[in-house]
């Protein structure tokens, strides 16, 4: 039985259609604002009519043969992935590291053009936090490593 444009889509259908939408963007054939908004329209289509309105400008497009969606990414990936978490904390990590040590730099700086420029204490702060944060910088680094 041949599917029509009025019949249900299912969470596959609509995951095969976003996978479309995902190529073609990266195929430049969408924009970004496009491609965000067709996906969009996407997740609240109902029938195969709806899903086929979001590729009907799209070359090479048919809703009833698009290939599976993958249902697990590869191994590889994920470990990727968890590079890039564990680069991401760390990146966060060492901007609070300087948003704090800036805002202790102005506080003593404001102390020192309002008398005498007291002793820099700011160093105090930054230091030990900055050198926590370096070895476990590098330490995180070398782990990567040594799982492949």
């Amino acid at each position: 039985m041949a599917a029509g444009p009025e019949m249900r889509a299912s969470d596959g259908d609509r995951d095969k259609v976003a996978s479309v939408l995902r190529e073609h963007y990266a195929q430049g054939r969408l924009t970004t604002e496009e491609f965000d908004e067709r996906l969009e329209q996407l997740y609240t289509s109902k029938t195969y009519g709806e899903l086929a309105v979001l590729t009907s400008d799209l070359p090479d497009v048919d809703l009833r043969r698009l290939p599976e969606v993958p249902s697990r990414a590869p191994e590889r990936s994920k470990a990727v992935e968890g590079k890039n978490k564990q680069g991401k904390g760390m990146a966060e990590a060492w901007a609070v590291w300087a948003t704090a040590s800036g805002i202790n730099w102005v506080i003593w700086l404001i102390i020192g053009v309002t008398g005498d420029f007291p002793y820099p204490w700011p160093l105090w702060v930054m230091g030990p936090w900055g050198v926590v944060l370096l070895v476990a910088t590098i330490a995180g680094g070398q782990g990567r490593d040594r799982k492949r």
